[in-house]
């Protein structure tokens, strides 16, 4: 039985006290749900809501994607697991660069849609690691009902049908091939989405476990896609892919745990920054999504942001300082020079002096046991649909995750973020993220599990909803509904969501310097929180299909 409760005063979300799962749709929830109540934990219902989601939600579940898991087991001890994708061996610093009159431009389109701009996928590599070290479920289990709803398909929501048909032209341009996602007519509501190749290629994972995707038939399909349209990734490529066990970030904020996503997530490290910074300002003190309030938070934001374009990659190959990005003396200082009743221009704004880059269809979902474990994951193929590109014959989505690379020192990508050094191409390097999946203790208890997809602004919006439940006492739903913003450095804009601002206040903040750009929504969080009497509240996002389900 799913239990949902309603409040008539403030948001309340599903309510539950053995079990949740919060994910971006219904059927992936449910999937996951049935897995706690069986028995299994929060790790065997994670790897059947991963391929859930695959099937259900292809404009960012994927198997030809990557993404980051923290996890809290019921004994306290945390990690953290990287199955981000990574750089194809015959990548090149320039690669996405022409001779244009003699200069080095960027050809954008090329990291953005088609084979070329495809980093090797995680996700199936990922899911075994996890399976390997925490299953208690038999693997075959876990992928049979993503299979059910591949072989013979699910009824699509009004959300997806606009996506799929918003996506139409960019289809048809890169794939030669029939494809699923392409009918004559356009989608609508309630239609009927099989994948009978994608079903083939799950078949395949059930049996062969990694051999069924990194080799055989599999790897044969994706490697003769990328020979068809000039695509790198290569049998070497995929045969040596390998997810890596790392330390999750780790620090504090009001006698709270912060476990995070450490490189190369650019999350951890920035949300840590973020939190010192609204300690060091007393932001608590402030009305919520008050003028003050608001400008404090993107002056803290464009601050930290400067920071991830100069010093954040893949820690791999790049010496990524952690400790001075995180050193109390050194954030003092960054953070001194900020004036609530300003707006500091971009231009005057500098990474500190230290010695020594997603479209919005990410997705995120949270999941707690009954045993007290409790698994954030996020997982993307970067934009919606990634690629665009389908696998022929394996009826999967490639990536397009190599636009998170800074193709050139200075030059945004898709989400207008911009990089340096740290994050230049190198082969089998892994692409520096936004993605923040999370965990927070509180009196050494496990206190809340929360994510999101948006790209660049997903680091904000877990920022924002940590401060929405520890500074202002709301509850998981509440903290999730509520209105978000976003400042992200460069471009020097304060994106706010529609009906956040009242006139007044939009006048006040366009007085102080701040130019506006207003967003239909940020992000689509996913999040569980556990309440002082030991039951769970999961917050699912309103802006999307996303469903809280316990039991």
């Amino acid at each position: 039985m799913f239990i949902v409760f309603s409040c008539n005063h403030k948001p309340t979300g599903t309510l539950s006290k053995n079990g949740m799962v919060s994910s971006a749709h219904p059927l992936a929830s449910e999937v996951g749900i049935e897995i706690l109540k069986s028995g299994g934990n929060a790790f065997d219902a994670a790897i059947a809501v991963h391929f859930a989601l695959a099937v259900v939600y292809p404009q960012a579940g994927n198997l030809g994607g990557g993404g980051f898991v923290v996890y809290r087991l019921s004994d306290g001890e945390t990690g953290s697991l990287d199955f981000r994708e990574k750089a194809p061996n015959m990548s090149s610093r320039d690669m996405y660069l022409i001779n244009k009159e003699g200069d080095l431009v960027v050809d954008g389109n090329k990291s953005r849609i088609g084979h070329l701009a495809s980093g090797v996928p995680g996700s199936v590599d990922g899911m075994l690691k996890l399976y390997e070290k925490f299953s208690t479920k038999n693997w075959g289990e876990l992928i049979s009902p993503s299979i059910n709803y591949a072989e013979n398909g699910f009824k699509i929501t009004k959300k997806q049908s606009r996506g799929l048909n918003n996506v139409r032209e960019s289809f048809e341009k890169v794939n030669d091939k029939p494809i699923a996602f392409l009918k004559e007519s356009n989608w609508e509501e309630g239609d009927l989405l099989i994948q009978k190749d994608l079903a083939k290629t799950l078949i395949r994972i059930k049996d062969d476990k990694r051999d069924g995707f990194y080799l055989g038939i599999t790897a044969d399909l994706i490697v003769e896609e990328m020979n068809s349209g000039s695509g790198i990734i290569t049998h070497e490529d995929l045969k040596n892919y390998s997810s890596l066990w790392r330390d999750p970030i780790i620090g504090n904020y009001k006698g709270h745990k912060i476990i995070s996503m450490g490189p190369p997530s650019s999350g951890g490290i920035a949300l840590l920054q973020l939190l010192h910074g609204a300690d060091q300002h007393n932001t608590s003190n402030y009305e919520h999504n008050s003028i003050n309030y608001i400008n404090l938070l993107t002056e803290i934001e464009s601050r930290v942001y400067a920071d991830r374009a100069t010093y954040l990659g893949d820690d791999d190959f790049y010496d990524v300082p952690k400790s001075s990005l995180l050193d109390k003396n050194y954030l003092n200082n960054k953070f001194n020079t900020i004036n609530k009743d300003i707006k500091t221009k971009s231009s005057e704004i500098k990474s500190g002096n230290i010695i020594l880059n997603e479209s919005e269809e990410t997705t995120h979902f949270s999941i707690v046991d009954s045993f007290g474990n409790a698994v954030s994951v996020t997982t993307t193929i970067n934009s919606s649909f990634g690629s665009k590109v389908v696998v022929d014959g394996a009826g999967f989505l490639l990536n397009n995750e190599m636009d998170d690379f800074s193709i050139k020192p200075g030059f945004p990508n898709m989400f207008g973020l911009v990089g340096g050094e740290a994050n230049a191409i190198e082969p089998n390097k892994r692409m520096l993220s936004s993605m923040t999946p999370t965990i927070v203790e509180k009196n050494d208890k496990l206190f809340m599990v929360l994510g999101t997809p948006g790209g660049s602004t997903i680091i904000t919006s877990v920022f924002q909803t940590i401060l929405n439940v520890i500074d202002y006492n709301m509850g998981m739903q509440e903290a999730v509904d509520s209105k978000k913003f976003h400042h992200q450095w460069l471009p020097d804009v304060l994106v706010v969501e529609e009906e956040t601002l009242s006139d007044e206040l939009s006048n006040k903040l366009t007085q102080i310097g701040h130019k506006i750009v207003k967003r239909s929504s940020l992000g689509r969080m996913d999040c569980i929180l556990i309440k002082e009497d030991g039951s769970l509240e999961g917050g699912a996002d309103k802006r999307g299909d996303n469903i809280a389900l316990g039991y």
